[in-house]
């Protein structure tokens, strides 16, 4: 059995690394940081933005509600408000969902 290595998991990520994942621009998520309390990166000594899992979670989530459903700001406000869990679940299976959908899309091209 061949020896699989383990994946190092990053602590942190930049503001640049979690723009590219999204395909949105650094000065959306620097907005979105002053218009939503759920999203609260650590700054380092140079001030730099450093993003847990947890805070790609709560942008992904506003990424979600308004680019993809058509929220206002003030709209993805009230709904975090009403229940951030059960709208972070969403999110999270929706992220899932993509995941298996690449996954299947990817055995079906080596077919």
């Amino acid at each position: 059995m061949p020896y699989k290595e383990k994946e190092i998991e990053k602590k942190y990520y930049t503001i640049g690394e979690v723009a590219d994942d999204l395909g949105v621009a650094t000065s959306l998520i620097r907005f979105w940081e002053g218009e939503f309390d759920i999203i609260k990166p650590k700054k380092n000594r140079k001030g730099n933005r450093q993003f847990t899992k947890e805070d790609i979670k709560n942008v992904k989530l506003i990424y979600h509600l308004v680019k993809e459903k058509g929220y206002t700001l003030q709209g993805a406000r009230e709904f975090i408000k009403s229940d951030v869990n059960a709208a972070l679940d969403k999110v999270e299976m929706i992220e899932s969902l993509k995941r298996l959908r690449g996954f299947l899309v990817d055995i079906r091209d080596q077919l």
